[in-house]
């Protein structure tokens, strides 16, 4: 055995690496959820100062403001005077992400030392230092959401703690528990018992996602530049001040995520609804009244589509395979069975990711119609699988094709 081999190799662990478990992953949950809090807590006092030069309230209701936009970039959702608002502002959770990310690796480095090393690891001794170092940050950054989520409620105005908690938990399953182990270095001796193919499959699965969404987000920009004028005209019917149109502008800028998720939804063809019995879709567009917002000046005009509009259902298929292609460059793969297991595969784990993330990009926006808001999930599902899966696939193998006949001419 490796391990015994071994014993007699000194184990010099730095005074950071023996720091408490406990102390240090539950810290590290409740510092990455309080570094966003206190970003949004300070951005909220100054809307409330810029809004109306602090005029009316007290800055503890600009606090307050900024704890409740903390909360619904977790799920929270917020019911005002019986109406619901449960549409979550995703370019805020991308930030929380980030920090969670950022704490985590660092909680990681921390535990380096805990557990066995990474030859006893090999040997297959049971190592709980990522598993119990995961759920203390969870705890962590629970404990903190809750408190906020305590005592940010009043009469008016309502918060879903489980929902918050239920986000809590699933942000620390999938980006916490994933940076603790890759900054305790337990990624890299756990990725090699993984087969290579299922490694390159995951691969190209982030290489095709990356690309797609960011195609999503010219798609999108483009879109919002072509109705740059109607977004001044609604900003002009609020008659905002320059302190209230730099809240506004913010406030759009934390759904720009969600916008992005919508085009991608509308690049695949089932399209989503902005309100209740409406459609946008490369087929057709079916719209109502219009809440005045500026991302939706993005939105094409109501009717059949041009055929311009129409055609970009070919683009998501074509992403995948350029993508694939570009990934299986750089990594070749040994036969045409991997290269096919590769792109198709990879294509597949991609659509499943992109239609999660669709599926949180919508929700109630409002009363009324507007409680309907978002992509087809299921329908974006089937397209997404459909497009990246056999787009990868054609890709995979037509990059694998070049390659042989490559090899094959030199000699």
């Amino acid at each position: 055995m490796t391990s015994l081999l071994l014993d007699r190799r000194d184990r010099t662990t730095s005074p950071r690496a023996q720091r408490p478990l406990v102390l240090v992953a539950t810290l590290g949950g409740a510092a990455a959820a309080l570094a966003p809090l206190l970003v949004c807590v300070a951005v909220g006092i100054i809307g409330w100062f810029a809004a109306d030069a602090g005029a009316h309230g007290v800055p503890r209701d600009g606090m307050r403001m900024g704890a409740v936009a903390w909360l619904m970039a977790h799920g929270s959702g917020i019911t005002v005077y019986g109406t619901a608002v449960g549409i979550v502002p995703l370019g805020l959770t991308a930030i929380c992400a980030w920090s969670m990310w950022r704490l985590g690796h660092r909680v990681g480095e921390a535990l380096s030392g805990h557990g066995p090393d990474s030859d006893r690891i090999s040997d297959g001794e049971r190592d709980l230092t990522v598993p119990m170092g995961s759920g203390l940050f969870f705890v962590g950054y629970a404990l903190v959401a809750v408190v906020v989520a305590t005592l940010t409620a009043s009469v008016e105005t309502t918060l879903s703690v489980p929902r918050v908690v239920l986000w809590s938990l699933g942000m620390s399953l999938v980006i916490a528990a994933p940076a603790i182990a890759i900054g305790s270095g337990r990624a890299a001796i756990w990725a090699t018992f993984v087969p290579p193919v299922v490694r390159q499959a995951a691969a190209t699965a982030a290489v095709v996602l990356t690309a797609f969404l960011a195609l999503s987000t010219v798609v999108f920009l483009v879109a919002l530049a072509f109705g740059v004028g109607e977004a001044a005209t609604m900003m002009s019917r609020l008659h905002l001040g320059v302190g209230e149109g730099a809240v506004y502008a913010v406030a759009n800028a934390g759904f720009a995520p969600n916008a992005t998720l919508f085009s991608g939804s509308f690049l695949l063809g089932p399209g989503f609804a902005v309100g209740g019995n409406t459609l946008v879709s490369p087929g057709t567009v079916v719209l109502g009244a219009l809440p005045l917002f500026a991302l939706l000046a993005a939105l094409p005009g109501v009717g059949a589509p041009g055929v311009l509009l129409s055609s970009l259902v070919w683009l998501p298929p074509l992403v995948a395979a350029l993508a694939t292609m570009w990934w299986q460059r750089r990594h070749p793969a040994p036969g045409w069975r991997e290269a096919a297991l590769r792109g198709c595969g990879g294509g597949i784990v991609a659509g499943v990711v992109f239609a999660l993330l669709a599926s949180v990009a919508g929700g109630a926006a409002g009363p009324g119609r507007m409680r309907h808001v978002g992509p087809f999930v299921p329908d974006v599902l089937v397209a997404a699988i459909t497009a990246f899966g056999l787009g990868g696939l054609v890709g995979a193998v037509a990059m694998a094709w070049y390659q042989r006949r490559g090899s094959d001419v030199a000699p």
